[in-house]
């Protein structure tokens, strides 16, 4: 295989960032069966358009000088996946984000050592805010929330947000760009859907 080029993503789309993470590791975690190695633009795609595969990248250097493994696919955005239990499973700290421009759904998800950091959901459509659980840390205040949710917050999120807590958190995947530190790697759920 040729070298690769990175292709970032995030619009329209779900992914975990895995702290020290390792492919296979975040493979079992996931319940996914390997594929294999694909291009990055194939599988970035092919995780897009479908609800059953999952594009696992290698680590990438990333916040706080941590190196990553980037898990993304559509399939993530459904019910059943479980960030608390995939942390417990790996020993480390698992970050989830979500983002449909089209609802205006943006998510976000932090756990360490299984334990349940952050949470904050939002669905711009409605305005509601679906998830809210520990206190906003100084990135999130920097994307426009506010220090506690109560009647005379408001809260105004937008995709562009989302990029930004993941960029302070872990990474911004809409900046993967230049040679690839090896290959992209597909995986498929056995049973049709995210376990954990």
């Amino acid at each position: 295989m040729n070298v690769d080029v990175m292709t970032g993503f995030g619009g329209k789309q779900a992914w975990l960032a895995v702290a020290g993470g390792e492919p296979a590791a975040v493979f079992d975690a996931l319940g996914l069966r390997d594929l294999g190695p694909v291009s990055w633009r194939d599988g970035l795609d092919l995780a897009h358009l479908t609800d059953d595969r999952i594009a696992v990248t290698p680590p990438l250097p990333g916040a706080r000088g941590i190196d990553w493994v980037l898990a993304a696919g559509r399939g993530l955005m459904r019910p059943g996946l479980d960030v608390v239990a995939i942390s417990a499973a790996l020993g480390t700290e698992v970050q989830f984000f979500a983002t449909h421009r089209v609802t205006e759904l943006h998510r976000w998800q932090r756990a360490a050592g299984g334990e349940l950091v952050r949470a904050f959901g939002y669905v711009g459509q409605t305005g509601e805010v679906t998830s809210w659980f520990g206190d906003p840390d100084p990135a999130e205040r920097d994307a426009g929330l506010p220090g506690e949710l109560d009647e005379e917050a408001t809260v105004l999120v937008a995709e562009r947000d989302v990029f930004r807590v993941a960029a302070a958190w872990s990474i911004d995947p809409t900046t993967l760009t230049g040679p690839a530190p090896g290959p992209l790697r597909i995986g498929a759920y056995a049973s049709g859907g995210p376990h954990a």
